[in-house]
């Protein structure tokens, strides 16, 4: 008994549920740099905290470029193709890097 070739997968509504992820991470990640901003500049801001978050928001439109054009990439096709391991990897770093900015301000 031989199996079967594997039909098309359909890809359903997976496209837009990553999609929609995207947007939600772009939106907390807009949150985080918001909240960077105005932590840095509360109160006596020191030169290490308005560096962090100037960083902060740096990264942020890093991390936004990226998202952006993933999210018009999946909206244009049925079938999108994997994000390529540089993005994968420059989104991830962007995100650890504003976490640790993150730190360095309420530390």
């Amino acid at each position: 008994m031989t199996p079967e070739p594997a039909a098309d997968r359909d890809p359903g509504l997976q496209p837009e549920r990553t999609r929609l992820a995207w947007r939600r991470t772009t939106l907390s990640g807009t949150v985080v740099a918001v909240l960077a901003a105005k932590t840095a500049l509360h109160g006596g801001a020191s030169p290490a905290a308005v560096t962090a978050g100037a960083l902060c928001c740096v990264l942020w439109l890093c991390f936004l470029r990226i998202a952006h054009g993933r999210i018009r990439h999946l909206a244009s096709t049925n079938r999108p193709s994997a994000l390529l391991p540089p993005y994968a990897t420059a989104a991830a770093l962007c995100t650890v890097a504003m976490a640790v900015c993150g730190a360095v301000l309420v530390f």
